[in-house]
C-alpha cells in the first residue's frame, strides 16, 4: 500500500467529532501588558506551543503565555471573524473585554480542564 492510500485509510477510521471546537483567545506577559490575540481549533496544545516558545515570534519575543480571555466557537468561520474583529480594536477596547470578566487577569488555564 503506498503512503497516500495507507493515509486515506487511517483517516477513514479516525473517530468523527459530533462538533468542533474553536476557540478565539487573549494572552499577555502581565497584567496591562502585550496582548497578543489568535485562533485555534485545539486551545491546550496551542497554550502549551506558546509555552514552549513554539507558538508566535510575537509571543515568544514578549513572553506572552498567560490566558486572560477566550471564547469558543462551534464554526471556525465564526471564530475566525471575531479573531478579526478583536484584532482590529483599539488596545483599551481589548482590556475593556479582558477585565469585564476577569479583572485581575487571572491566568484562566488554571481553571481550564484541557
Amino acid at each position: 500500500m503506498t503512503g497516500v492510500m495507507s493515509f486515506l485509510v487511517n483517516l477513514k477510521s479516525m473517530p468523527k467529532r459530533a462538533h468542533h471546537n474553536y476557540t478565539v483567545y487573549i494572552l499577555t506577559n502581565k497584567k496591562l501588558g502585550v496582548l497578543y490575540t489568535g485562533m485555534t481549533g485545539g486551545l491546550d496544545d496551542r497554550l502549551l506551543r506558546h509555552r514552549l516558545g513554539e507558538g508566535s515570534k510575537f509571543t515568544k519575543k514578549y513572553n506572552a503565555s498567560k490566558l486572560v480571555y477566550f471564547e469558543e466557537f462551534q464554526y471556525v468561520n465564526d471564530a475566525i471573524t471575531r479573531e478579526k474583529q478583536i484584532k482590529n480594536w483599539h488596545r483599551q477596547w481589548k482590556i475593556n473585554l479582558i477585565e469585564k470578566d476577569n479583572p485581575d487577569w487571572d491566568d484562566l488555564s488554571k481553571n481550564l480542564v484541557l
